[in-house]
């Protein structure tokens, strides 16, 4: 590998894999990573750790890996040690690691004791780059897709005409995406799908929702308000919560409420 840079010392590009974007509770279970030396020694990598819990199916779709893959893999906490001497005196480079990447890393050392220092290191990341110098907005759009400047940016209705206009060239473009309502709407939700307050809380459906996230991640909604009514009521108390969120706990606490009173 040659990088038309000089280095002042090594500098490691990685990538990880894992159970999904949960910082504080999500875990790693396969990174990678290619150690570029000023003297222009090359030495790659890739790990996989067994995040001793199930990996949810919807990740495994993104990224292929499977509890049996991981199975009988050290955890992350075995391979720390040696991991965190590989990139001791290194900087750091990749596609949004200052959004994602490197944050779950740092957590992940955290867990096994490990303080991975950021500060004094520099840290590339590709996508800021990318989206620094290919502006990502309507105009944008408007000038690759169009051939045109957008004239009227910023004033609702140009805008909105420019983006019907977009549209239909991006159609024209790409015929291999779906040309009708429906399918445009699933391809848009696979790219980036709209989660309402409830859908970042429960997953499942409203009589069977079961908590993603929190320190009752993976138990029933219902099964709490019986078992830990303490815990919804916390819930109420959060400042930024959901209006959405809060009917549905409120409803699920009353339930149990008068389902304890009929007994």
């Amino acid at each position: 590998m040659h990088l038309p840079l000089e280095l002042d010392r090594p500098l490691v590009f990685f990538d990880l894999e894992t159970t999904g974007l949960d910082v504080k509770n999500d875990s790693i279970v396969e990174l990678a990573l290619i150690k570029v030396t000023p003297q222009g020694d090359v030495i790659e990598r890739v790990r996989r750790f067994n995040p001793g819990v199930p990996i949810p199916t919807e990740v495994t779709a993104i990224h292929g890996i499977t509890d049996q893959d991981v199975a009988d893999e050290p955890t992350f906490c075995l391979r720390a040690k040696s991991l965190a001497a590989l990139i001791e005196d290194a900087d750091l480079a990749g596609f949004n690691i200052r959004g994602f990447d490197l944050h779950i890393l740092v957590a992940e050392f955290k867990r096994c004791g490990i303080n991975l220092e950021v500060r004094n290191r520099r840290l590339i990341d590709m996508q800021n780059i990318f989206h620094r110098e290919e502006p990502r907005d309507l105009s944008a759009a408007a000038q690759f897709y169009l051939g045109r400047t957008h004239e009227e940016a910023h004033q609702a209705l140009g805008d909105i005409r420019t983006t019907a206009a977009v549209l239909g060239a991006q159609l024209e473009r790409y015929p291999h995406i779906p040309q009708d309502i429906d399918g445009l709407h699933n391809y848009c939700d696979e790219v980036r799908p709209f989660r309402t307050g409830v859908d970042l809380w429960f997953s499942g459906l409203p009589e069977e929702r079961v908590f993603i996230k929190g320190k009752n991640k993976g138990r029933k909604l219902s099964d709490i308000a019986k078992q830990s009514p303490g815990y919804l009521q916390w819930m109420l108390t959060l400042k930024d919560l959901d209006e959405e969120v809060i009917q549905v706990v409120e409803q699920t606490l009353n339930a149990s409420t008068e389902e304890a009173r009929q007994e």
